[in-house]
């Protein structure tokens, strides 16, 4: 008979029927290997029960009938992969259809986990986790923490974790603070109206400054010096910096990887540099006229901007988002360059086929200029072609470097977007979750073997007198009684 063909599947509360020859044609399967031995199977109702996601099965189903596994849209990716994996299918086998659509949950974890390893959650860790990362995880537990072993991981939020408390957020706010004034100073002691003349403490020195600047202005520059108030500025500052960078040294859980951080390393660079400037301002060196040298060396200061990152999550992310378009900055600057070299060649020669006395391109060399400041679309205008040909070509030039550069823009913007948006919503999640506890297994009942071979008491019984009506010729069966 074809009811004896057929097999009835609960997944969820919700019936399936189908054939049994249909759950055979993916062999290794859970599907594949039914019997009537397995616990989850009901001989009152005829019928196997999986407490899974009924939506996900009709798709699995469907893969078994017409041999395409298609996703269904209305589900995470994440649970599509988890039951494929209870009924031992393969995530791979999803149809090129749906595929780009079931494959963005994979670049979601991707980035989720981008956003691990930057520590931008707000949730504050545990006691236990604070001991494991610095360390004292045993002494914790062990409830013999000294004093210091108390103190560190605090004094460490507070130079580390500008949202760990209101200390913290004050020296957060301090710290913007003389970074920002910093810069600042660093730039307008530079200005001709905030210098004052300095002392020339020979003719030789004024022949050299002579003989090096080539402008009035240059000149003013090399024999004036900055005001005076900007070197208490700076004293002030690189003393908060040097008591930070000090004191986030002695309480850092990792000593190696506090030393290999690039924003440490410039901190650390930036601080230095100060006191090299000092030595050398108030030692003999000075008459040596390397001041320029120094001042151009001290540029590394400007670089602290980069310990905004620790205070700016918008700024963390799009340090990440560049990592993560390296693949597109290359095919950038690769593309960029291939079209420097072939039209700064390109209108070199371009411009010599004609009569031109006023050529501005002299060599390949100033052409590679030309091109780069035409593709990129700035134009300053000190060179253009004079020729017909010459405009073709830096017509042509302009053109693909606007498409050159537009094409991997919208990647680097889409990534970008996508970290932000991540991270705003990471920001409004909940901070602790309710706990789910696991799924426990059914016990065995009485009359079932722990070994697997079900001895159901109500079956036998069921057979039993089935057979006896059978012998006395009846044939309306009626359910007997069941004894405990």
């Amino acid at each position: 008979m074809d009811g004896e063909n057929r097999i009835i599947l609960n997944v969820g509360g919700i019936r399936y029927e189908t054939y049994k020859a249909t759950l055979k044609k993916i062999p290794a399967t859970r599907l594949s290997r039914l019997t009537e031995a397995l616990a989850n199977y009901d001989p009152i109702l005829n019928e196997y029960f999986f407490d899974r996601h009924p939506g996900v099965f009709a798709q699995i189903l469907n893969y078994y009938r017409t041999g395409k596994l298609h996703y269904p849209t209305n589900v995470c990716g994440p649970l599509f992969e988890e039951e494929l994996e209870f009924w031992g299918l393969d995530s791979n086998q999803v149809e090129p259809c749906c595929w780009s659509t079931y494959s963005i949950h994979r670049d979601t974890q991707a980035t989720l986990a981008i956003l691990d390893k930057l520590d931008i959650d707000n949730d504050k860790p545990t006691k236990e986790e604070i001991a494991r990362l610095f360390g004292y995880e045993d002494d914790f537990l062990s409830g013999n923490l000294t004093w210091w072993q108390r103190m560190k991981p605090q004094i460490w939020a507070i130079f580390d974790e500008p949202r760990s408390s209101k200390v913290a957020t004050a020296a957060g706010v301090m710290s913007i603070f003389f970074i920002v004034v910093s810069v600042i100073s660093f730039a307008l002691k530079t200005h001709p109206d905030l210098r004052v003349m300095s002392l020339v403490q020979n003719s030789s020195e004024i022949n050299w400054i002579t003989g090096y600047a080539n402008s009035l202005d240059s000149i003013y520059y090399e024999l004036s010096e900055p005001h005076p108030a900007f070197f208490y500025v700076e004293v002030a500052c690189n003393s908060w910096f040097t008591f930070e960078l000090a004191i986030r040294s002695v309480v850092s859980p990792n000593i190696v990887r506090f030393l290999k951080s690039p924003v440490n390393i410039i901190d650390f660079l930036a601080t230095l540099s100060f006191y090299i400037d000092m030595i050398i301002q108030f030692s003999l060196v000075q008459s040596l006229n390397k001041s320029n040298i120094l001042e151009f060396m001290s540029i590394v200061r400007v670089l602290r901007l980069f310990k905004l990152t620790r205070h700016s999550r918008g700024l963390k992310v799009l340090i990440h988002t560049f990592k993560a378009s390296a693949k597109e900055l290359m095919l950038l600057v690769f593309f960029l360059v291939l079209g420097i070299v072939v039209f700064a060649s390109l209108v070199y020669y371009a411009e010599r086929l004609q009569a031109n006395p006023h050529n501005d391109f002299k060599s390949i060399p100033e052409g590679l200029w030309w091109a780069i400041v035409t593709m990129t679309t700035v134009g300053y205008g000190d060179m253009a072609p004079k020729t017909y040909v010459g405009m073709v070509i830096g017509a042509l030039c302009a053109l693909a470097g606007v498409l050159t550069i537009a094409l991997p823009v919208p990647v680097i913007v889409s990534n970008f977007s996508m970290f932000y948006s991540h991270t705003q919503a990471r920001s409004k999640l909940p901070k602790r979750r309710r706990r789910v506890l696991p799924v426990e297994q059914p016990r065995p009942k009485r009359g079932e073997i722990a070994g697997g071979v079900i001895c159901h008491r109500r079956v036998n019984a069921i057979k039993y007198h089935h057979q006896n009506d059978q012998a006395g010729g009846i044939t309306n069966i009626s359910t007997p009684k069941m004894s405990g």
